[in-house]
């Protein structure tokens, strides 16, 4: 799968789900850790598009449509249908503050959708006069005549007021008793795990930092110990010229820095 050349409009960081087709209860995770998810503008096609991939696989690419509806059921945690996909996409963020950034960002996409689906009816109508004159007047029909008042009610377009109905059902059988606890659970679940390997690393870094300060001060515990024999070696000699004394003077003050040096590591 390839990204879309266009730049992404807005992009986070969420853990992605997909309900069970099997149960329509459950979610399924998409992968283990938080993927990246972007909002793309398709010039090719004039559509908006939620694209997320893992690795070489497109875990999300749902086309928004004016219809389409994001749902927060937690305080981390929202989802929406996507009828073309024939699935339920759910996300769950890291705070509650990226979930309403990323439900923002869906309603804006939703409504620039729905205002370039009536642009482009418009230009159809344009250049098409006969969908123009069936787009604002009723035409009498023989069918209307002959059954009576009231049959042309089955010659309304019912494609968009199917849509929503087929939608609104799916989210009511989906959404059913225990599905949104499940969610809020998994959320928090994922969110709890991050948490924990983060600690799970500092502790790491923090156990090499204390090995590495064991391993110095036992240097430190060693020269300060070869310095003392030689600081005694030289009292033992008893020899008073110049070289000798100066070394003396040099190896204790360098044995009184080392020793200052180790008291100071072990507070």
């Amino acid at each position: 799968f390839q990204l879309p050349r266009e730049q992404p409009i807005f992009s986070t960081r969420a853990h992605v789900f997909q309900i069970d087709p099997a149960t329509k209860r459950n979610w399924i995770p998409a992968s283990k850790h938080a993927l990246t998810v972007s909002y793309f503008y398709d010039a090719t096609r004039g559509v908006y598009r939620i694209i997320s991939v893992g690795g070489t696989k497109a875990i999300i690419n749902s086309t928004i449509t004016p219809n389409m509806t994001f749902t927060k059921t937690s305080q981390k945690f929202g989802q929406w249908a996507d009828s073309r996909a024939n699935t339920v996409y759910g996300l769950g963020f890291a705070s509650e503050q990226h979930l309403s950034q990323f439900a923002e960002k869906f309603q804006e996409v939703k409504e620039a959708a729905r205002l370039a689906r009536e642009k482009s009816q418009d230009k159809t109508e344009l250049t098409n006069p006969a969908l123009s004159i069936t787009s604002h007047q009723v035409l009498p029909s023989p069918i209307i005549s002959s059954n009576g008042p009231g049959e042309d009610k089955l010659f309304r377009s019912q494609s968009a007021d199917v849509e929503i109905t087929t939608e609104k059902e799916r989210l009511k059988k989906m959404l059913s008793e225990g599905s949104v606890s499940e969610v809020q659970w998994e959320a928090e679940f994922f969110s709890l795990q991050d948490n924990n390997n983060k600690l799970v690393a500092a502790l790491h870094e923090a156990n090499a930092n204390v090995d590495q300060w064991k391993k110095q001060l036992t240097a430190y515990q060693e020269e300060t110990e070869t310095l003392r024999q030689r600081v005694a070696e030289l009292e033992s000699q008893g020899t008073h010229d110049s070289s000798s004394e100066n070394n003396k003077e040099e190896l204790s003050q360098t044995l009184e820095e080392l020793e200052l040096l180790i008291k100071a590591k072990d507070e």
